[in-house]
């Protein structure tokens, strides 16, 4: 699972599909839950996870 900012979200896919050979799931993440997670590729807000 990795956790992304609005620009990196595309990065993030683009990454997870070619480790798993499959497109990956992303939701977004709901602000109220979780104020304090940050992009895995900047200290952004994380806005979207994206996994398996």
């Amino acid at each position: 699972m990795v956790y992304a900012c609005a620009e990196h979200v595309e990065y993030a896919l683009e990454i997870a599909t070619e480790q798993r050979m499959e497109a990956p799931n992303f939701e977004k993440i709901d602000e109220k839950n979780n104020l304090s997670t940050s992009c895995e590729y900047c200290k952004n807000p994380a806005i979207y996870l994206v996994g398996n």
